[in-house]
């Protein structure tokens, strides 16, 4: 980082792991308020990362995860020593999260934004019946799914990869369409989208096969329709150790077998 490193803010997810290594690692460097601080450091998995991220948003403050939970692709490795050496040395990146609009059946209006996806999902054992929209163009009419999601670069590794959905490098300027167990069109496999298009999703038979939207953490139920545009105005700045980037990561990710 350009700017000296003095104060460290110590943020623990609710697990005895994140907790000791909080305690410790204050004792060690002290701790201030993490509105004053110069670097936010989030202990836990992903989750807690996430958790970090979502509420210092736009704010500037770079965020530094260590592993202490059970999932880390976001997280830096734990350790007590070395610690102001590390942030000094840290690749600092910007990332844009998704804005989701998302109106539910009963006409009411909802508001979310999302770092890593937004998804939609069936709610029952009905298949949901799903129309796919580009920048105002119909271009799938339908679509017979489990679900389908948006994924931005920095979520192309999570759930979108689980549903085979491919990896993104995390400047590109892309977005990532993946069907969850099409049905029909069988072949589909999605779709890469520019990043500054905006995704619409309309819920066919919505009283006959009702679907949740979920914008990372934030979920609504009973949705009739999702906008999902790049907001963007908003960003989050996250810090990775130098030998284990972000760039590292996702390649190493894509030739493991």
């Amino acid at each position: 980082m350009s700017r000296p490193i003095e104060r460290l803010a110590f943020l623990a997810a609710e697990t005895p792991e994140a907790r000791a290594a909080a305690t410790e690692l204050t004792e060690r460097y002290g701790s201030c308020d993490p509105d004053s601080a110069d670097v936010i450091v989030a202990l836990g998995g992903d989750g807690m990362m996430l958790a970090a991220l979502h509420r210092y948003m736009s704010t500037g403050k770079p965020i530094f995860g260590m592993n202490r939970g059970s999932v880390g692709f976001l997280m830096n490795d734990f350790a007590i020593e070395g610690l102001m050496e590390r942030l000094v040395a840290a690749d600092v990146t910007t990332i844009r999260p998704l804005k989701m609009r998302a109106l539910d059946v009963y006409g009411e209006a909802y508001e979310a934004r999302a770092i890593n996806e937004v998804s939609l999902l069936r709610q029952t054992h009905q298949a949901a019946k799903l129309s796919i929209i580009i920048d105002g163009r119909p271009r799938l009419p339908e679509l017979i799914c489990d679900g389908v999601l948006i994924a931005t670069p920095a979520g192309s590794t999570a759930y979108n990869l689980s549903a085979h959905g491919p990896i993104l490098p995390i400047n590109a300027q892309l977005l990532a369409l993946t069907p969850i167990s099409a049905f029909r069109p069988r072949r589909w496999r999605g779709a890469l989208l520019p990043s500054h298009v905006t995704v619409t999703i309309e819920s066919l038979e919505r009283d006959k096969r009702p679907i949740a939207a979920a914008a990372d953490h934030v979920e609504i139920r009973r949705v009739a329709r999702v906008d999902v545009a790049e907001d963007r105005e908003a960003f989050c700045v996250i810090m990775f150790d130098p030998d284990h980037s972000w760039d590292e990561r996702i390649l190493a990710e894509q030739f493991t077998y």
